[in-house]
Parts: structure tokens; C-alpha cells; sequence
């Protein structure tokens, strides 16, 4: 019987490729929802279909990276927790924010939102990388869980 060690190799790729206009947020950092919006809307609007991203913090919340997790339908997207932690373990993240944006320029969050945040702030939690916030986006602007008060 052969035995066989399998190994992943996970690659970072370059942004500003596909995105020039991320090219001078490499030292972005948020402190607010705000900054998250004004800094990285570019990745949602124009959108037809939902795309979740997860953005993942050092310690000093400045942007390590950022994944598109998912980019679903016109009105979902399937997003599960070990999806959106498995970027940020291996990046080292200190801790993540997630966004969305809805295609429909509805800025409220749905139960499925509100249900995909508890479980992926729990998993934080278990993690040990604690989820900061979660915006939903539109071309009106954004809405922010944590200042909702919909981060548990």
C-alpha cells in the first residue's frame, strides 16, 4: 500500500492588477465603517450579483488583504465561516470585517444577513479572530452592523 503526503499551496495574488485603483491602499486603515466604504466601494458597486469579501486586519487595523469570498445571485450570495476564516488564518489576520453589497440598492439587512453575521462572529470568537463588523453596500452608501448594534 502507497502512502502519498499531500500538500496546498496557497498564493497571494497582486490586486492593483485587476484593480488600479486599489494601488494606493496598501497602508489604508479603518477606523470607522465609513473609511470601509469610502476606501474599497469600488469592489461592490456596478455589481449585478451579490459579492461578499472579507477584509483581513493586523492588530492595528490596517489591511492585510482581502478576499471575494463569494460572489452570488441577484439577491444572495452562499457564504459559509470556514470560507471566510480560511484567508484570513492563513494571512495571520488579527481580525476580519465583511461586506456585501445588495445589487437592489436595499441597504437593510436581511435575516439571512443578520443570521450569517451571528454565526460568523461566533466562529470568530472560537477562533480567536474576532469579526469587527459587517457593511452592506449599495450606490447610497452602506450600512453598517456594529453601529446597529447587530454585532453580538
Amino acid at each position: 500500500m502507497k502512502y502519498a503526503l499531500r500538500t496546498v499551496v496557497w498564493r497571494f495574488k497582486e490586486t492593483t492588477e485587476d484593480l488600479p485603483e486599489i494601488r494606493l491602499l496598501r497602508t489604508a486603515t479603518f477606523r470607522s465603517p465609513d473609511d470601509v466604504h469610502r476606501l474599497y466601494r469600488s469592489l461592490f458597486v456596478d455589481q449585478v450579483r451579490e459579492r461578499f469579501v472579507t477584509f483581513w486586519l493586523s492588530a492595528k487595523n490596517s489591511v492585510a488583504g482581502f478576499e471575494v469570498v463569494s460572489e452570488g445571485t441577484l439577491n444572495s450570495s452562499l457564504v459559509h465561516p470556514r470560507e471566510v476564516f480560511h484567508g484570513a488564518i492563513v494571512a495571520r489576520a488579527a481580525s476580519i470585517i465583511v461586506a456585501h453589497n445588495h445589487p437592489s440598492g436595499n441597504p437593510e439587512p436581511s435575516s439571512e444577513d443578520i443570521e450569517i453575521t451571528r454565526q460568523l462572529t461566533e466562529a470568530g470568537k472560537i477562533l480567536g479572530i474576532p469579526v469587527h463588523d459587517h457593511l452592506i453596500i449599495t450606490h447610497e452608501g452602506y450600512t453598517s452592523f456594529a453601529e446597529r448594534g447587530l454585532m453580538q
